[in-house]
Formats: structure tokens, sequence, C-alpha cells
């Protein structure tokens, strides 16, 4: 699979600006848990859990905490929709919302 970042349409790439703005240790623990997904798709659990339809997480142990990237499939493409670091034991309403919503706008311009 290849992977995309989700582009709102300001161009922007929410997920790649999150990753950027990371310390490097947790930047590299999720990249090589978006990689392990990329060439390993499908995956379950632990690493990958689904929220809905079209709809995973990437689960992501970092050395002080937890983080998530939430994703949809399209075809060969894993579309990379949002990331945050997790501080309760739920996922945010507010985060999965967000991902939601992106990921209705990525398959109204894919379409």
């Amino acid at each position: 699979m290849t992977v995309r970042f989700f582009r709102a349409n300001s161009g922007r790439e929410p997920v790649r600006d999150w990753l950027r703005d990371l310390p490097r240790e947790r930047k590299k623990a999720i990249g090589e848990d978006i990689k392990t997904v990329q060439f390993g798709w499908p995956l379950g659990m632990p690493l990958v859990r689904k929220l809905g339809p079209l709809l995973w997480e990437i689960r992501s142990t970092l050395p002080d905490g937890i983080a998530r990237t939430i994703f949809t499939v399209d075809a060969d493409y894993l579309v990379l929709l949002h990331g945050f670091i997790k501080k309760s034991r739920k996922t945010p309403q507010a985060d999965l919302d967000l991902a939601k919503a992106r990921q209705r706008a990525y398959q109204e311009t894919a379409t």
C-alpha cells in the first residue's frame, strides 16, 4: 500500500504537520508503526483497531505516552486522516469526529 496524507482544501496536510512537530523519538515510533501497517495490511489488534466503516486507528506506544493515527483505506492507499497524543483511556469524541469529517472530505474529492 502507498501512504497518503489527507490534504485539506487549504493545501495543508494535518497529519504531516503533526508528525513534524513531534520530538524525534515519538516521530520514529509512530513512523515505524505506520510502516508496519503499510507493508502488512490488513492487520488487527494490538496495533490496529477498527473504529467504524472504513476507519481504523494505528495504536502507537511511546516511551512517555500513547499516540493514535486514524486512517482510511482507498484502493491501494492508506490515507492518514488525523493524529494525536492520547491523554485519556477512550478516544476523544472530538478527535473521532474530526477524522470522520476528513474521511468524508477525502471521499468527496476522490470520486
